[in-house]
């Protein structure tokens, strides 16, 4: 019982773990397909295309999930919309600056630093999302 009462009280910050690691998921999974298998990008290009489509998914299940935000018009929707890829578009800048140091300056694993890279991108992106995204009116 006691459980059932700490993931009620928490359920925001568990579901953003929840549905951040699904979201990193599948930024990992496209970087790593691009980049790594495919060999056709450079790391620049394969970040873009796993933020595009990660960052559509992170937006749908933060405002239907998470935060569950409510709109009542398509302008408070696409201003929602705005913002939320303003920030991430912050966020994006960076993953690649972790990026450029660690492949090219370190000459790391591009995988353990996109990985590395994620985790500080996921609790950068909650305080975003937190205190200027989806804020309670």
């Amino acid at each position: 019982m006691k459980i059932i009462t700490l993931i009620k009280k928490y359920w925001q910050l568990w579901s953003y773990l929840i549905f951040g690691g699904l979201t990193t998921l599948i930024n990992l999974a496209v970087f790593n397909y691009l980049y790594i298998f495919m060999h056709i990008t450079s790391y620049q290009v394969a970040t873009i295309v796993a933020w595009v489509i990660s960052v559509v998914f992170a937006f749908v299940t933060n405002k239907s999930y998470v935060f569950r935000t409510k709109t009542t018009s398509s302008t408070q929707y696409l201003h929602e919309l705005f913002i939320f890829f303003f920030y991430r578009s912050l966020s994006l800048l960076i993953d690649f600056a972790i990026l450029k140091i660690g492949i090219d300056c370190l000459h790391s694993n591009a995988f353990l630093i996109k990985l590395i890279d994620n985790l500080v991108v996921i609790i950068i992106n909650y305080v975003f999302s937190k205190i200027f995204i989806f804020r309670k009116s």
